[in-house]
């Protein structure tokens, strides 16, 4: 680049803010060797085909990259979930399972059928121009019809991380049953409108999440979110993820980043506070059941056998209930 003249390289500054080909490179002056050389200096990246500015982030260039492969495309699915900044999971030991890391794109019904590789998935469906916007220069699907989209594509306990992130930031429910009504034809729509039905802003995570498709799927009764316990002179800080007031049981979904610090007497400190938070709940005469990603994914079912045990534990306890309260109102609530 530095042999070019101040007319071609300030030509290639230009043109590398946007996915080009090899040979469009070569039009404005470069070589196969100054193309490599700036490959190797990170000034430009190569992704799919194409060559991007080397300062983008570069999830970002991979998926211009790719959309520029479909002329006419629109970024969708996970990869709009990924711009839009909403939270998303996909059981990867799942046969068959959405390809997570895969750049995803939507085109026109009447382009080419779908097509699925492990770096780009293609599915074809109407897009009007009410479910498209911009990210920085890039057509992308609406939030909306992000989550519809994913809500069709994927398995309910996937799908509701998403519905009920969407929710929680603010995505409002009538904007989901908007896009769905519209899609009333389309495959998987009627998958989609049980999950989004489901979807709860109160769960703070995706561990939350799952958790709530698991306990419905093994069919325990549906818990309150986010509640707060008195202690008789206060409400006690902490606040319990799930609680079944009918048996007096908590459910505490631990993720392993609750107990991570910095130094162990970080890590010993966050243990301890723990350990007195575990004793001030059981001070209100409640069963406690923690459970982690392992008990949610790999084994919900054993999972749900120690629920069903808690219940029946709780159930039998004698003296006065403990007072609590919900800290976020329920949006199923009639």
């Amino acid at each position: 680049m530095d042999r070019l003249p101040d007319i071609a390289r300030t030509r290639l500054m230009d043109a590398r803010r946007r996915p080009q080909r090899r040979r469009t490179l070569r039009e404005l002056g470069l070589s196969d060797a100054d193309i490599r050389r700036l490959v190797r200096r990170r000034e430009l990246q190569h992704h799919h085909g194409f060559y991007i500015d080397g300062g983008l982030d570069e999830e970002l260039a991979a998926i211009a990259c790719a959309r520029a492969s479909y002329p006419g495309s629109v970024i969708s699915h996970l990869s709009a979930a990924g711009l839009a900044g909403l939270r998303t999971w996909t059981d990867s030991r799942r046969p068959n399972a959405s390809p997570a890391d895969a750049v995803w794109l939507t085109r026109p019904p009447n382009a080419k059928r779908n097509q699925r590789r492990p770096d780009i998935v293609v599915r074809r469906a109407g897009l009007p121009p009410y479910d498209v916007t911009r990210s920085l220069w890039l057509p992308v699907t609406t939030v909306a019809r992000t989550v519809v989209d994913l809500a069709r594509e994927l398995e309910f306990r996937e799908a509701i991380v998403t519905i009920d992130h969407a929710l929680r930031t603010g995505t409002p429910i009538e904007a989901l049953t908007a896009v769905l009504d519209l899609q009333h034809h389309w495959p998987g729509v009627r998958r989609a409108r049980t999950a989004i039905a489901f979807g709860d802003p109160r769960s703070e995570s995706a561990l939350e999440s799952i958790a709530r498709a698991a306990f419905a799927a093994a069919g325990l009764p549906a818990p309150v979110l986010q509640v707060q316990f008195f202690d008789g002179f206060r409400w006690l800080p902490e606040r319990v993820d799930f609680w079944w007031p009918w048996f007096r049981t908590v459910g505490e979904a631990d993720g392993l980043a609750k107990y991570d610090g910095d130094t162990p007497e970080e890590r010993r400190r966050r243990l301890r506070q723990s350990h007195l938070r575990d004793q001030r709940l059981s001070d209100r005469g409640v069963e406690l059941v923690h459970f982690g990603w392992e008990d949610v994914v790999v084994n919900p079912l054993a999972l749900a056998g120690r629920f069903r045990a808690a219940f029946r534990r709780g159930a039998a306890r004698t003296g006065d209930e403990p007072t609590w309260r919900s800290l976020t109102p329920n949006p199923h609530a009639a």
